[in-house]
């Protein structure tokens, strides 16, 4: 048997996946990373702690696997999309890498949209700015921390960045960079006109070489190999943004297909032949598989806030239930599946990493009373997140057929709970993607194809993924979610004043 090492490096976590050939889950490794948070709105790490997380969890997870190294015959990445990631000619950092849900950019944002630049951008790379694309980050260094731009020799995504430091070879990856409006859409390559609308011309040649995520950019080094436990020679592929491997883990190979991934951010995608260029979508880039560009919607908007739900709020319970050998997940679900949505109308805005409203909006809880307790407040906070899905995926709908179902992973997809929910909510069935990380699954597919064991995506779908289940939606509960949806945004459009407030 042959095996694959997939590395995910998502918002929190670092995290290696060993698979067979056939896509069964050997072993998995998860380090957590440390976010720094200097100011309000700013997340950064260490890229030199990264680094070293990332080893660990390779050693890891090559030991609890019992995999012999020289039987992992392909590495590949899996990475949270967006941020920027920058390396000097020395192959030092010259600053903090930044993560997706840093919004210091925030204010060129609304620059780039009074000034017509939004406009200009969108007819070359079809999709909107983000605070936390490079573009805008880049911008504010090019404003704030010039120095910064001078010694960065590379710019790259967080994948490519691992992918470096395993190699010594420097690339970028064609589904990260076309989603951070480093590409133009229509030629497939970059373009100095596009960065001259954001006044980056200065950093076209920062900019590595674009690869497929199949391509093989390189060998592990004897370096890396002494430090990772992996076998020096051993082929790595290029890798893809997280949205796409989770997609093709949950088996996205056409256009009749639909998925969420319900994380630290929520995604919502298809795929079809053609950009969606009318405006109503946020984000179009190129899907992993060649021929096919990825439409999305996404924001930091989903499972993150309920994280932050457990630890601010639920500590009593939490450690309680490790104390007994539980979770406090069976604990939340307990408690979200005891009151019926009717009976309970706080609403809360899932907007505590970020926001699909205003790039200022935050967190929020409507319509506490004395009556309410912690219960009341998590039943809000699985809605409020399963109704930001929602408002993505109504526009995805707007540009194609009901899907006959939608496809989910994440942890929401852990909690059957919460997929009724996603079900009752959308109205539309949820198939449930097998309990494995996904990320990791759709880095190996990637490996598995440069290193000959698939033909192509279609072919590792069909020998790896597995749906273990779907949901039904409950007809009874679409008028009364309905109704709560509605309140959900008339919520949004009140406060849309107000998040002028929190600007500082």
């Amino acid at each position: 048997m042959k095996y694959l090492l997939g590395i995910d490096n998502g918002g929190t976590f670092s995290k290696a996946g060993i698979f067979d050939e056939l896509g069964n889950q050997v072993a998995v490794a998860s380090v957590g990373t440390v976010t720094l948070t200097p100011k309000p709105g700013y997340t950064e790490r260490d890229m030199s702690e990264l680094w070293e997380v990332n080893a660990q969890a390779v050693r890891e997870a090559i030991a609890k696997s019992g995999v012999n190294a020289e039987d992992i015959v392909g590495v590949s990445f899996s990475g949270h999309g967006k941020g920027l990631y920058m390396i000097s000619e020395d192959g030092t950092a010259p600053y903090n890498g930044i993560l997706s849900q840093d919004a210091r950019a925030w204010e060129y944002i609304k620059n780039w949209a009074a000034d017509g630049t939004k406009e200009k951008v969108f007819a070359k790379s079809f999709q909107d700015i983000l605070a936390c694309q490079p573009v805008a980050i880049l911008a504010w260094f090019r404003d704030h921390e010039p120095q910064v731009l001078e010694n960065t020799k590379y710019i790259f995504a967080v994948k490519d960045y691992i992918r470096y430091k395993l190699t010594g070879e420097a690339y970028a990856e064609y589904t990260d960079f076309s989603g951070g409006n480093l590409v133009n859409l229509t030629t497939g390559d970059y373009d100095k006109e596009l960065l001259d609308l954001f006044g980056l011309g200065m950093i076209y040649d920062k900019l590595p070489p674009l690869k497929v995520s199949s391509d093989v950019c390189g060998y592990i080094t004897e370096e890396a190999a002494a430090k990772t436990g992996l076998k020096a020679g051993t082929p790595v592929a290029a890798g893809m943004f997280d949205v796409n491997a989770c997609g093709i883990a949950s088996g996205l190979s056409g256009e009749e297909e639909m998925c969420m991934v319900a994380g630290t951010w929520s995604i919502n995608e298809f795929i079809r032949k053609t950009p969606v260029t009318n405006g109503t979508v946020a984000l179009n880039s190129f899907f992993c598989m060649p021929g096919y560009y990825l439409v999305e919607e996404s924001s930091p908007t989903s499972a993150g806030n309920m994280e932050w739900f457990i630890r601010n709020l639920m500590s009593f319970e939490r450690e309680n239930a490790k104390a007994e050998g539980g979770s406090v997940y069976d604990i939340t679900n307990k408690w979200v599946e005891e009151i019926e949505p009717q009976d309970n109308n706080i609403i809360f805005l899932p907007f505590l990493n970020g926001s699909n409203e205003d790039a200022l909006a935050k967190g929020t809880f409507i319509g506490l009373t004395a009556y309410h307790n912690k219960h009341h407040m998590l039943r809000a906070v699985y809605e409020g997140i399963v109704f930001s899905h929602y408002t993505h995926v109504r526009k995805l709908l707007a540009n194609r057929e009901r899907p006959a179902s939608i496809r989910l992973s994440g942890g929401a997809a852990n909690s059957e709970v919460w997929v009724q929910i996603f079900a009752d909510v959308l109205q539309i069935p949820v198939d449930v993607v097998g309990d494995k990380e996904l990320g990791c699954q759709g880095a190996c597919m990637a490996a598995g194809i440069a290193a000959g064991i698939y033909k192509d995506y279609p072919d590792a779908i069909s020998k790896t993924v597995k749906i273990t289940k779907t949901i039904q939606p409950r007809k009874e509960y679409a008028e009364i979610y309905a109704e709560k949806y509605a309140n959900y945004r008339k919520v949004i459009d009140a406060l849309s004043v107000a998040w002028e407030c929190f600007k500082n």
